[in-house]
């Protein structure tokens, strides 16, 4: 397969909601020892081509059976791939999800073989057929019925090929079915071909040790996570024989099982079929199971629970989700397909999302504007922040970098202690070159002990994007360009987004779940802004040369320079000359201003409560062709009590700039 075809970027138009989402969330490879250049060796797949539920179906042969492959459209990097052993069409909606996340869909033919040697040898022919043209090297083997008899016998002499397995209502011991020799009702001419398959008589059937339930040693060993899902009316297949033996046997081996457990299957069928009751969360496990990394361990750090939003969403049917960061949150990409996923996941809650993303701020805004951007419409059940980038580019100090995350991640569990929120690490080329040259970028470095001390999961995007990079899977120019993402590198960031989720949620809430509130720890950092909030520009008194404009518009002055959204037309409190002035009386520990430091941006000098006046530049490398929003704390280091400080506009300037302006947008308090 060429690279074309591996990373083709363009979207599949879709029909169904369930599908639409579950198109734009690409998870991540199985095999990164194989790069893109090994890649491209593979062949295409050989074979008649036909269609397969919208998607492209290749038939052939292989070791002289009848095999096939459903290609997804936009393949997944390492082209992670399900191997359905046995009536693949049966309960196909998880596969059709996987399809559109990236997963191939695999099967060989050995119908009546019963998952014997013979069965294995061909599987192992097909095996070594499918990696050869490109498939990850690890699969995940998908068994309905007596379907579980051939994932289980590949899984126990080859574990080492295997990421993860599910079944459904799987045969898992051939005494209980077609043996009928318990409560199940049996097969007799099934049992007869099983028996002659495996080269049993009835009495050493008794003792055949062969089973699922008994090879599971090397299955457990290598880690391997299972899921099965039964009908506790299946007089077929009795779970009681099979999967409730298998599952106890395993987790006795330390292995990794859970269980879907429908109470009634359809009479007709003895209970053996059923409407399936979650596929999306069989197509998130092989997602979250099925996808490995360059790394040993997935790229986010799950601290505590998100269990609080998860049970708003499920019981009261209503969600307030809020995304803040700077201008690749506001892009048209990861959020969006994030929003979907969550729709998707709770189909019946009613959701509000709310973009609070401002281009070229960071966590110091961040924290000022935490109270209107985020709190201002009600209580908030789940909060992404990002800040990684912006606070590197803004040149924040390590102080400030602590001061601004844990301002807004103690703000925020103050107003509501029940809040869940996921912290993310965006990449950026110095994030990479630190990461390649062994070292935690600083800033990441500091919003991780943050994120520590509070007990809230983050997400190292960063790191994620370097090595793959590095493991060959993509590119920086084509796919992250200037730290903005493609719609490839959005749907990277949404599927490790969507992992986390998938992984904190995996385990159903238990019926007596209720709130538990998130615990405060002591404060990193006694300056913290965690009780910053922007005060109304008539709080301004003494005005003297400074104007408050209703609708202030940078642009207007004919000085050049674009405007961000939200920063035109908008109040403002604005001195063009030296000397204009105005005072500030507030109670807090900090105060500062946000400005439109734009081509024309002059400089300030301030005095707090009678002092020496400092001067600042609100000039910023940015400003000769952006009137960009930046904050400036001025003092944040003061006693919590009542102070004055007074602005003024300063004689000189920077060198770049066109004249001596002072904008204020926000004026900025610390309690």
């Amino acid at each position: 397969m060429g690279k074309n075809n591996m990373y083709s970027r363009k979207i599949r138009r879709m029909t169904a909601p369930a599908v639409l989402i579950a198109c734009f969330l690409l998870p991540l490879g199985i095999c990164f020892s194989q790069t893109l250049a090994e890649q491209e060796k593979s062949q295409p797949w050989p074979g008649n081509q036909s269609p397969w539920h919208g998607f492209v179906r290749f038939d052939f042969e292989v070791d002289g059976r009848p095999a096939y492959v459903v290609k997804p459209d936009n393949p997944a990097p390492g082209n992670p791939w399900v191997w359905r052993a046995r009536f693949p069409d049966f309960h196909a909606e998880a596969d059709l999800i996987l399809l559109e996340r990236g997963f191939h869909i695999a099967r060989i033919n050995t119908d009546g073989m019963l998952g014997s040697a013979r069965a294995m040898a061909h599987w192992n022919a097909f095996y070594q057929f499918a990696v050869e043209h490109g498939l990850a090297r690890k699969c995940v083997l998908e068994g309905v019925s007596r379907g579980g008899l051939f994932v289980y016998g590949f899984a126990s002499r080859w574990p080492e090929r295997v990421a993860s397995i599910y079944c459904d209502t799987p045969v898992c011991d051939i005494r209980s079915w077609p043996g009928g020799k318990g409560q199940g009702r049996g097969d007799n001419a099934t049992w007869q071909s099983c028996l002659k398959e495996y080269g049993l008589t009835e009495e050493s059937a008794e003792q055949f040790h062969g089973n699922p339930i008994d090879v599971l040693a090397p299955i457990a060993r290598a880690n391997i996570p299972i899921l099965h899902i039964v009908s506790l009316t299946d007089v077929i297949v009795p779970p009681a024989e099979n999967t409730f033996v298998l599952a106890d046997r395993y987790r006795e081996l330390g292995g990794a099982i859970d269980l879907i457990q429908v109470e009634q299957g359809t009479e007709s069928s003895g209970g053996h079929h059923f409407t399936h009751p979650d596929p999306l969360r069989v197509a998130d496990f092989i997602e979250r199971t099925g996808s490995a990394t360059p790394a040993a361990e997935d790229y986010f750090v799950l601290r505590g629970s998100l269990d609080n939003c998860r049970l708003k969403f499920e019981t009261t049917k209503k969600g307030r989700v809020v995304f803040m960061g700077g201008s690749i949150t506001t892009m048209k990409g990861w959020r969006d397909l994030v929003t979907a996923y969550l729709q998707t996941k709770f189909p019946k809650t009613e959701f509000e999302f709310v973009d609070a993303g401002i281009s070229s701020t960071g966590s110091t805004p961040g924290a000022f504007r935490l109270i209107r951007d985020v709190f201002s419409k009600g209580n908030v059940d789940l909060l992404f922040e990002e800040a990684a980038v912006n606070d590197l580019h803004n040149r924040r100090s390590p102080t400030e970098m602590v001061r601004g995350m844990e301002g807004i991640l103690r703000h925020a569990r103050t107003i509501d202690p029940s809040l869940d929120i996921v912290v993310m690490h965006f990449v950026d080329p110095a994030h990479m070159a630190d990461y390649r040259a062994g070292r935690t970028p600083e800033v990441i470095e500091n919003h991780e002990r943050v994120a520590n001390q509070y007990g809230v999961s983050t997400i190292h995007l960063a790191r994620e994007v370097t090595e793959r990079i590095d493991a060959g899977q993509f590119d920086w120019q084509h796919d992250f360009k200037d730290c903005h993402p493609s719609p490839f590198g959005h749907q990277v960031y949404a599927s490790t987004i969507r992992r986390l989720l998938n992984t904190a949620w995996s385990q159903p809430l238990k019926t007596e779940s209720s709130i538990t509130y998130h615990s405060l720890p002591e404060r990193l950092d006694d300056y913290c802004y965690d009780r910053a909030k922007m005060v109304p520009l008539n709080s301004a008194q003494i005005l003297a040369g400074f104007e408050r404009l209703p609708n202030c518009d940078p642009r207007a002055n004919n000085v050049g320079g674009s405007v961000r959204p939200g920063f035109h037309d908008v109040p403002m409190l604005v001195g063009s000359n030296p000397g204009d002035s105005f005072s500030l009386k507030f109670s807090g520990r900090a105060v500062g201003i946000l400005v439109a430091a734009g081509p024309d941006a002059g400089m300030i000098e301030y005095s707090v409560d009678g002092g020496d006046f400092k001067s600042v530049d609100l000039f910023t490398k940015w400003s000769k062709g952006l009137h960009i929003p930046w904050v400036y704390v001025l003092e944040d280091e003061l006693r919590p009590e009542v102070h004055e400080i007074k602005i003024r506009v300063a004689s000189t300037k920077n060198s770049n700039s066109k004249g001596h302006v002072c904008r204020v947008v926000n004026l900025l308090v610390n309690e």
